[in-house]
């Protein structure tokens, strides 16, 4: 078995059909990669969960084109701002992202510091080429879009879109005309993004490609200090890591009231608090490897007057950013209404805003990467993938103990009174151990095996995946059984 969490998970991955490098017969591109029957149907169980939890009343889902005309990212700023620091080896042409040479170097984060800054510390730390241990030039600035040229000759000039966010900015006012001109109105996007990566690293963490899910609230400044089911979470707790930490990594727990104090609006607060319940009630993961880590006013965008980051502690890589919440104030609406010329404001009550937004942004492909590596356990005698259950690639398996005495045809049945509320795949082949392996090895949650006593009572054995405990429960029951599993439920308790 491999020894290292990461390689066991990329190992796994291509070996079982999670996901490997695109293109690979031609030798693939660093930063893309292709997702197999196994990792499509997880990155949908995510997609689709997230939906479920954060597309709530006035909220609503949209799809926009990932091919947007120059002027949408000329008013969003990207095309001046989005730049990552780039330095090239004299000696090689080796070229880096050089905020991620030096963190690599002196263990420190210096993401968002200029480029004179990172060259003064690449001189002073006399930093290398990690190739050929050349020289290096000073630091410049490459913009991460990918441009595109629609039409010929002349044609219109074009960029995939790095984020999704703009599709919603720009179909704002269209979107609140359709739907009872309200505030708060949100608009969510599920899909791909495209940032052209200097130096793409740890497999699905940094991507070119990459899919994104994101939130976008629209409402009225006015009203952020409020929310009205705040009280529902005054008395939640918080798992905060504030700039002012940094120098002692401590991490606080604090009421969202708490919170409140410190200067952050009910509004903020409020959505912080669902996020952290998605992960840890939803999702079950145990809390202390998840945190918010604020960013410092250097470190932000300039139109962001709150930005916390959601980090998971990820084995072997240390804390993580998968999503982010972000105050982004009137600044993309605003840079439309300018660039566009068209009015952008809506009038709510007899009075006249341009909206400000709240944004929640995850990276899909992060957060699978995130549940894998933290799921991956390797026992003495198995490997197993301890997902968390309600984003298994199946929900359960269907297991005839023997492939005689008419117990085929029951475990048939089984699988035909499950198939239409979840997600089940049958096996026969093999020992029924050997068949417990492999399901644990791709995160099956629950095994269901028939057996002879099931032609007696009409009962089955449950195995759980991560315990491997075992109850019989009526065929009857299942479909109710398997459902209080995946919210949680014990698995003992599923056979009373």
């Amino acid at each position: 078995m491999p020894t290292s969490i990461i390689s066991g998970v990329e190992e796994l991955a291509r070996r079982r059909g999670f996901f490997w490098q695109s293109s690979e017969i031609y030798g693939g591109i660093s930063g893309l990669y292709d997702y197999g029957h196994l990792g499509t149907l997880l990155k949908r169980k995510f997609e689709n969960q997230w939906r479920n939890y954060f597309i709530e009343e006035g909220y609503y889902e949209i799809e926009a084109t990932d091919i947007m005309p120059e002027n949408v990212f000329r008013a969003s700023g990207h095309l001046q701002n989005f730049v990552d620091p780039i330095v090239k080896c004299k000696k090689c042409g080796n070229k880096e992202r050089a905020d991620h040479i030096i963190e690599d170097e002196l263990k420190e984060n210096f993401e968002g510091l200029a480029p004179e800054e990172l060259t003064k510390l690449i001189k002073k730390h006399n930093i290398k080429c990690p190739k050929c241990k050349g020289g290096l030039e000073s630091v410049e600035t490459l913009n991460m879009m990918f441009s595109v040229d629609i039409g010929v000759g002349q044609g219109n000039k074009a960029y995939m879109r790095p984020e999704t966010a703009q599709g919603c900015y720009v179909n704002f006012k269209r979107a609140f005309e359709h739907l009872r001109k309200k505030l708060p109105l949100g608009l969510a996007i599920v899909g791909k993004a495209y940032r052209n990566e200097i130096s793409p690293r740890n497999i699905l963490l940094r991507m070119r490609e990459f899919t994104q899910a994101e939130l976008q609230i629209f409402f009225d400044p006015d009203t952020i200090t409020e929310h009205e089911d705040f009280d529902s979470v005054k008395n939640y707790k918080l798992r905060l890591f504030p700039v002012k930490n940094r120098a002692n990594n401590k991490i606080e727990e604090i009421t969202c009231a708490e919170a409140i104090k410190i200067g952050l609006p009910k509004f903020y607060v409020y959505h912080m608090a669902k996020i952290q319940k998605f992960y840890l009630d939803f999702l079950k993961l145990p809390k202390d490897i998840l945190r918010f880590k604020e960013l410092s006013e250097e470190e932000r965008a300039f139109y962001n007057k709150y930005h916390w980051d959601i980090e998971l502690l990820i084995p072997e890589i240390g804390w993580k950013e998968v999503a982010g919440i972000h105050y982004r104030t009137d600044h993309d609406l605003g840079g439309h209404q300018k660039i566009s010329k068209k009015d952008l404001s809506v009038t709510i009550e007899g009075k006249k805003i341009l909206p400000h937004v709240l944004e929640l942004s995850f990276g899909v492909d992060r957060n699978i990467f995130a549940m894998l590596a933290l799921g991956y356990k390797e026992d003495k005698d198995r490997i197993v993938l301890k997902l968390p259950r309600m984003l298994s690639p199946f929900y359960a398996a269907v297991f005839p103990l023997v492939n005689k005495d008419n117990i085929p045809e029951k475990a048939e049945q089984v699988k035909e009174l499950l198939k239409n509320n979840f997600l089940v795949f049958y096996d026969d082949s093999g020992s029924i151990g050997r068949r417990y392996r492999r399901t644990d090895e791709i995160g099956v949650a629950l095994g269901i095996t028939i057996d002879h006593q099931t032609l007696e009572d009409d009962t089955v054995t449950l195995r759980d995946r991560d315990s491997m405990k075992q109850v019989r429960v009526k065929v009857a029951d299942l479909n109710n059984v398997i459902f209080r599993y995946l919210h949680g439920e014990d698995v003992e308790n599923l056979g009373k």
